[in-house]
């Protein structure tokens, strides 16, 4: 009897510690409901090497949120890291690959990068009065800037010795995760044991009262910040180590989802809360949705909506959680307190069905699902652009026709991002994979884990460097920029002063179409080119630039713009001139371009047919799927668009 009451007893004791450790964690009960909700509908979301993208993924966010962390716990926050990563790893690059210096020296100055990052945030906010939020603000702009100076636009190679950051011990264990749980154990015990964590509850408590018990808070928030930005130098260095280049562009917006992490984790962003744990567990939930989002065939555009309700419910849930236990008389386990007993018991139920049901409701959005058993996967670089919206549509139609279930995913122009999509795809089984490189050189590393699995890869519009394609699908960008010159040049008469809107800095896109246009009109020596600016592919932009200009070159009289988009903004930003006394010429030939060449406003467009590459490059990856043979390089064919011909493309 004793015996069995014992057994009974630890049992429950069990059960009771497990229950607990859920209703007390909301941010935990969320990972795990995520998790069984994956793993029931995706079979392949529980194998081990998917595991492990999950927590490769994670990491450089992980270690980001880290830092943040000690930020948000003293009641302040930091919008910089993410360009301080960037800026870290284009210092070590630079320094190692360019400047000569040995790579343990550079690694010590890009760590020293994002010291003197964090000193400066913490010297405006403590000395110069400034908000954390316009501190921090600013310092995101300056990161950026000064990596795009730094390295002029484009990616540099990363040591061989630090790349390594991004490999795996023993061919399966990630090195990034480890260097995430160090990070993760090191951030534990600065802010339960050592004087400047504790100093941190105190200040994001009540400032004033520890200013009044002795604490120096001016020096300690300048230490707050530095730690910040030396886990952020430590980010930076991993994400180039996987991408096996520094991108002046990379960890953009990663400073939103370190500040996520940190909250679904439990942090009050008013101060005084916030433990390691929880932001690793809040990193774990972003990782893990978009992993499954991925494996669930979920459309690019609707992965966005499901991670931010996600979001949202996860930390309603542990909000609830709070003040449910704040309430008084609230207990752990009482009937009518906290999360504890059959009213908590049924809230923390509610919360698990809500999540389960958006995660369920994937199985009716996901517009990809054929039921047949050829799977490919599509990872494009961005669908914030109508020429890849087109080779999206030209894919998926193909893909039907085929018979062929592909999931396109959106790189939204991060090529970390994108390695973690093509992770997926591997993971997943799919028969074939094609991707649209955000960069050619950072998504090496992760074509060659593609090639590993023996998984053929079609590279379309850009080529993979240092990694093995079935097939690249591509028209030429310097080719179709050389078009472009001398197009713009002959409507000129090889004379005038011109403008060039030129895209995303560091994108191969830009680089190669302004390289064929520099090429091509060198043979004009009549035409002047007297400003060259980016406008990021965007619209908005392009007309914001272009109006700026016109400003200090009024009498420019051509302009081109490096995709549609930016050549429509020049076109808004001058008005009566396009078409009259200025030529403006684009490039994609998008839907939108071509009706602006009909009416005259923009005379010509490069169009690259993008619909028609979707369908090839698809086409070209069901044969390399079968093991059928395809050539090494297929061309779409380039042709200029002007108001003679553009009925043929309309």
């Amino acid at each position: 009897m004793a015996t069995d009451t014992l057994r009974s007893t630890t049992g429950a004791s069990g059960a009771q510690t497990v229950r607990r450790l859920l209703l007390d964690n909301g941010a935990l009960s969320a990972l795990v409901v995520l998790a069984v909700a994956m793993s029931l509908l995706s079979g392949d979301f529980l194998t081990t090497q998917n595991l492990l993208n999950v927590g490769v993924q994670a990491a450089v966010t992980a270690i980001l949120a880290f830092g943040v962390t000690f930020v948000i716990v003293s009641a302040g926050i930091d919008l910089s890291v993410g360009s301080v990563a960037a800026l870290s790893a284009t210092v070590l690059a630079w320094t190692a690959t360019k400047q000569g210096l040995p790579v343990w020296f550079a690694v010590l100055l890009a760590i020293g990068t994002g010291l003197a990052c964090g000193v400066v945030n913490g010297a405006l906010v403590s000395y110069g009065k400034l908000p954390p939020f316009i501190a921090t603000l600013a310092m995101l702009s300056v990161g950026r800037g000064l990596s795009l100076v730094i390295s002029q636009g484009s990616p540099i190679a990363f040591p061989e010795s630090v790349s390594r950051v991004g490999d795996t011990l023993g061919g399966h264990l990630p090195v990034p995760v480890i260097v995430m749980v160090v990070m993760g154990l090191l951030t534990a015990l600065i802010l339960s044991r050592t004087y400047i964590g504790r100093s941190m509850y105190a200040i994001g408590g009540n400032e004033e009262a520890a200013r009044l018990s002795g604490l120096r808070v001016k020096r300690q928030k300048i230490a707050i910040y530095a730690l910040s930005g030396l886990f952020a130098a430590v980010a930076g260095i991993v994400l180039a180590s996987r991408l096996v280049s520094a991108q002046p562009q990379a960890a953009q917006g990663y400073e939103l989802d370190a500040i996520a992490a940190v909250v679904i984790g439990g942090a009050s962003l008013s101060g005084g809360v916030g433990k390691a744990s929880g932001t690793l567990i809040g990193a774990l939930i972003l990782a893990v949705l978009r992993n499954g989002l991925n494996l669930l065939s979920v459309s690019a555009f609707w992965q966005q909506v499901v991670i931010g309700v996600v979001i949202a419910l996860a930390v309603l849930l542990d909000t609830a959680r709070r003040r449910a236990g704040a309430a008084p008389g609230a207990t752990a386990t009482g009937a009518g307190g906290g999360f504890g007993g059959k009213r908590g018991a049924a809230k923390l139920a509610v919360a698990a069905v809500a999540l389960a049901a958006v995660l369920g409701a994937l199985s009716f959005v996901n517009t990809g699902s054929s039921g047949s058993s050829t799977k490919m996967g599509m990872s494009l670089s961005t669908l914030n652009n109508p020429f890849f919206v087109q080779m999206e549509a030209g894919a998926k139609a193909e893909a039907k026709a085929a018979g062929v279930d592909l999931t396109v995913t959106d790189a939204q122009n991060d090529a970390s991002q994108q390695a973690n999509q093509i992770q997926n795809f591997t993971g997943a089984g799919v028969k074939s994979i094609i991707v649209n490189p955000v960069d050619s050189d950072a998504v090496g590393p992760s074509v060659r884990g593609a090639n590993k699995a023996d998984i053929p890869v079609v590279a379309a519009d850009r080529g993979v460097n240092k990694a093995e394609t079935a097939t690249l699908v591509a028209s030429d960008n310097i080719a179709g920029g050389r078009l472009a010159a001398r197009t713009l040049a002959d409507k000129l008469g090889g004379k005038g002063r011109i403008v060039v809107l030129q895209g995303t800095a560091g994108t191969s896109a830009s680089r190669e179409r302004g390289q064929g246009f520099a090429e091509g009109i060198k043979a004009y020596p009549g035409i002047t080119v007297v400003a060259r600016q980016p406008a990021d592919f965007d619209r908005t932009k392009g007309l914001d630039v272009m109006t700026n200009l016109l400003q200090s070159h009024a009498d420019v009289s051509g302009v081109f713009a490096e995709n549609d988009e930016m050549a429509l903004g020049a076109v808004k930003a001058l008005g009566a001139k396009a078409g009259t006394s200025v030529a403006v010429v684009g490039f994609d030939g998008t839907p939108d371009g071509l009706k602006a060449v009909a009416a005259g406003t923009l005379y010509a467009s490069v169009a690259q047919q993008p619909a028609e590459l979707g369908r090839i490059a698809v086409r070209n990856a069901v044969r390399a799927a079968k093991g059928d043979a395809v050539e090494s390089t297929v061309k779409v064919p380039v042709k200029v668009v002007t108001r003679r011909n553009v009925a043929d493309f309309s």
